[in-house]
């Protein structure tokens, strides 16, 4: 899959209440993705492992992996056009407790 339809499919998962299925996305993405975009990718695997930490009441573990999500964000050196980075950074920033 490109880009765009993991993006969109990844995030209809978290639309739907599905965020390990988000994260597994996410995850094979950062794995196949070229090595300047590896970062984007995996900051955003760690966002879906952070919301399914969350869905299951796990506050601290959701905490942590969304620090941990916009840490590699922030570092990444190339973030594809497709990922959302307000939605991504909202998001981790409200688990994170800020």
């Amino acid at each position: 899959l490109d880009d765009a339809a993991v993006w969109a499919l990844a995030v209809g998962c978290i639309h739907d209440g599905l965020p390990f299925h988000a994260h597994e996305l996410f995850e094979q993405r950062w794995r196949d993705a070229p090595p300047a975009e590896r970062d984007a990718w995996r900051a955003c695997a760690q966002w879906g492992a952070a919301l399914t930490h969350a869905a299951r009441g796990n506050a601290i573990g959701a905490s942590r992996l969304a620090e941990r999500a916009l840490a590699t964000l922030h570092h990444a050196p190339t973030v594809p056009a497709e990922i959302d980075v307000p939605l991504v950074q909202g998001s981790c920033a409200e688990l994170a407790g800020g």
